[in-house]
C-alpha cells in the first residue's frame, strides 16, 4: 500500500496516486509504503530515483547497518515500533530513508503509531513542517504509545495483585495468575526494547546534525520523556518479580499441605502396624491368642494406637 502525504495550509494531506505512471502532484514530505509491491517500487524509482532493497526491513541486520548516511546525503534509519494486536505484542521493524527532503517509510504492517500521527497531522495545523518533523513526531508518538501501554500493564497487574493478595489462591487460580503475569512481563520487556531503540534513533539524528535548533530541542525533550519511562519499566519488573515470588510461595504452601497429610497419616499408622506385625507372628508364647478375647484385644489396641496420635496432633494444631 502506497500513501503519499504533502502539506496544505499547515496540515498533512494525502495525495491520490491513480496509477504507477501518474506523476506526483505537490511536493510530498512523507511517502509511506506498507508491504510495497514491485509496481510501487518502480513508481518510486521513476518519481524519486530511489531504489528500495529487498532486505530493507530484515531483522538480522547488524547494528552498524541500522543507522548510516550515504555519500549522496541519504539518511537511513531502521527503528522498531511496538504493535499490540490480537496476535500479541510484537516489535515491528520500520526502515526510514530521508531522500531529497522527503521521508520514505517502509514496513510490512500498518502500525498504530503511524495511524495516530496521520490523525493528529490532519487536525492540528503547523504540527508538521518538513520531512524531519515527520520522523521526529513518529518517534515522539512511539514514546507516548509505550507510555500508554505501560499504564495498561499497571492496571492489569493491579487486578492480579488484588486477586493474589486478598483471597485464597488454589492451584488453578495460581496458574491463571502466572499466565497473566508472564504476558505482562513479555510486553514490558518489549516496551523496554522499543524505548531503547527509539533513544538510539534520536541520538543518531542529533549526532548527524540533520536537525535545526528547534528540532534538536524537541529531540532532547523526547529523550527526557523516554528516560522517565525507564524507571516505570524497572518498577514493573520488580512488581512482576514480587507477584511471581508470592504465587510460587502460595503454590508451595498448597503442596506442603498435601505432604503434611501424608506425613501425619504415615506417623499415625506406625503403632497399629507394629501391633499387627507382632500379633501376626503367631508365637507359642502368646497365650492370649488361644483365648476367645485375644484377637479382639489386638484389634482394640490397634484402634487405640491410631486414635491416640490423631488426638495428639489435633491438640498441637498440626491437622489444621
Amino acid at each position: 500500500m502506497l500513501n503519499v502525504f504533502s502539506l496544505a495550509n499547515g496540515r498533512l494531506v494525502q495525495e491520490e496516486i491513480a496509477s504507477a505512471d501518474a506523476p506526483v502532484g505537490r511536493q510530498p514530505v512523507w511517502v509511506d509504503l506498507e508491504a510495497p509491491t514491485e509496481q510501487e517500487k518502480r513508481w518510486l524509482q521513476q518519481s524519486f530515483a530511489l531504489a528500495i532493497p529487498e532486505d530493507i526491513v530484515a531483522d538480522d541486520l547488524e547494528e552498524s547497518a541500522r543507522f548510516y548516511e550515504e555519500d549522496n546525503g541519504e539518511l537511513h534509519i531502521r527503528s522498531d515500533f511496538l504493535i499490540h494486536d490480537d496476535e500479541g505484542p510484537r516489535n515491528l521493524r520500520v526502515a526510514f530513508i530521508l531522500h531529497r527532503n522527503v521521508l520514505f517509510s517502509i514496513h510490512d504492517e500498518d502500525l498504530p503509531v503511524f495511524r495516530l500521527l496521520r490523525l493528529r497531522a490532519r487536525r492540528i495545523p503547523a504540527l508538521i513542517g518538513d520531512a524531519k518533523d515527520v520522523l521526529l513526531r513518529l518517534h515522539d508518538v512511539a514514546a507516548e504509545y509505550s507510555a500508554d501501554t505501560l499504564e495498561g500493564i499497571y492496571d492489569k497487574l493491579e487486578r492480579v495483585s488484588a486477586h493474589v493478595l486478598k483471597q485464597d489462591v488454589d492451584d488453578a487460580s495460581a496458574a491463571e495468575a502466572l499466565a497473566a503475569i508472564a504476558k505482562e512481563e513479555d510486553l514490558n520487556g518489549r516496551i523496554r526494547r522499543n524505548v531503547m531503540d527509539t533513544r538510539r534513533a534520536l541520538s543518531f539524528m542529533m549526532r548527524s546534525r540533520m536537525l535545526n535548533a528547534e528540532q534538536f530541542e524537541e529531540a532532547r525533550q523526547i529523550l527526557r520523556d523516554i528516560d522517565s519511562l525507564d524507571s516505570h519499566t524497572a518498577f514493573l519488573f520488580d512488581k512482576i518479580n514480587f507477584l511471581m515470588d508470592a504465587l510460587v510461595g502460595f503454590i508451595n504452601i498448597n503442596q506442603n499441605k498435601i505432604i503434611k497429610i501424608f506425613s501425619v497419616a504415615s506417623v499415625a499408622l506406625l503403632p497399629p502396624t507394629l501391633i499387627a506385625s507382632i500379633y501376626g507372628m503367631n508365637f507359642k508364647h502368646m497365650p492370649e491368642l488361644e483365648l476367645s478375647w485375644g484377637y479382639p484385644l489386638a484389634i482394640a489396641l490397634m484402634a487405640a494406637s491410631v486414635m491416640a496420635p490423631f488426638l495428639y496432633f489435633r491438640r498441637k494444631g498440626w491437622l489444621r
